[in-house]
């Protein structure tokens, strides 16, 4: 007579996920409030804010809004605010940019006076709000964006956000040599502690549409001439290389969602700290979503921001930054505490 064989122990990795207790002793990720960053934009000579209307819940602040939803974000906890400006008048050289008088130099200005070092404030150092053409630099005579000359432009926008009282400048252009540039330029003029968050990966992306509203883009073309590729991945780590070596503090994914592979291979490859940035398409659909029925609004929030950890970014800037911050600090509803 042959006895049955029996196979080995059996692995049961489920013996870790048997109750909320066990599951939160194992976790490998967590969020909390300081990881986020929350973009803002700032509308000239509004007397009222605008909502954007393909970003449901965000708006374009008059200057007195920009201060308080700035401040209940640094009372929450948020690690920092990104500042966007929305201008009155654009021209060819986006002059708008670096006016001390201009919308993003003055907003810069009044959250320093009203906020200190209480958070990071950051601003977007980029010509694209400012050009009547829309693209992230000045065009030569042929309609290109000049690199070289646009690289000049940004070392005085870095030098006007500086003294605006920017804590870090987030270079989101794309062009060769921009962190060189104005970390030489932020040197010599002895503002050595101001940092740079440089937009390491950014790719010519669909995902942006929605934010072309919040900033009244104006836009003629597309940008893949100097934007990344979506159809790249290496490419990523030989610009992470050239801006670690130009002096970046930070680096940066963008978008998120679609390029978690890109932000995970960064982020093994970077010795400096990484972010990511959920951006105005990827909230989008959240919101769209989640006014369908389709998702669980709040988790699926959390979840995206879990994916952004797990991948290796250290800060993630995303529209949720606020809400998400008084979440953690008026403390989770049970549904919501695996992602404590």
């Amino acid at each position: 007579m042959t006895l049955p064989s029996f196979p080995g122990p059996v692995d049961r990795p489920r013996r870790l996920r048997r109750s909320a207790a066990m599951r939160s002793l194992v976790r490998e990720h967590t969020l909390r409030p300081a990881d986020l960053v929350l973009p803002m934009f700032v509308r000239e000579g509004a007397r009222e804010n605008r909502p954007v209307s393909s970003m449901p819940g965000v708006e374009q602040h008059t200057m007195d809004s920009l201060v308080r939803a700035a401040t209940e974000a640094t009372e929450r906890g948020v690690g920092g605010v990104m500042l966007f400006g929305v201008p009155e008048h654009k021209d060819a050289t986006g002059s708008g940019a670096t006016d001390e008088d201009g919308i993003l130099n003055r907003a810069l200005a009044r959250l320093r006076a009203e906020l200190g070092d209480a958070t990071v404030i950051m601003a977007d150092l980029c010509l694209d709000e400012f050009t009547d053409h829309g693209h992230c630099g000045v065009l030569d005579d042929a309609g290109h964006v000049d690199n070289d000359a646009t690289l000049q432009r940004y070392r005085e926008m870095a030098l006007a956000q500086a003294e605006a009282g920017a804590h870090l400048l987030g270079p989101s252009g794309m062009m060769d040599g921009q962190i060189a540039a104005i970390r030489d330029a932020l040197d010599a003029a002895d503002r050595t502690d101001v940092a740079l968050y440089a937009y390491t990966a950014k790719y010519a992306s669909a995902f942006y549409g929605p934010f072309r509203e919040a900033v009244d883009s104006s836009l003629s073309g597309d940008r893949r001439g100097y934007q990344q590729d979506p159809a790249n991945g290496r490419e990523a780590l030989r610009e992470l290389e050239l801006d670690v070596a130009e002096g970046a503090d930070l680096v940066m994914v963008k978008p998120g969602l679609p390029y978690l592979d890109v932000l995970k291979d960064v982020a093994a490859a970077s010795p400096v700290p990484v972010g990511a940035y959920q951006v105005s398409g990827e909230y989008a659909m959240i919101e769209a979503a989640s006014a369908n029925g389709w998702v669980d609004r709040d988790r699926t929030i959390l979840e995206s921001l879990l994916a952004f950890r797990r991948a290796g970014a250290s800060t993630v800037l995303t529209y949720y930054a606020s809400e998400v911050a008084g979440w953690f600090r008026d403390g989770l509803p049970p549904h919501l505490r695996e992602f404590a």
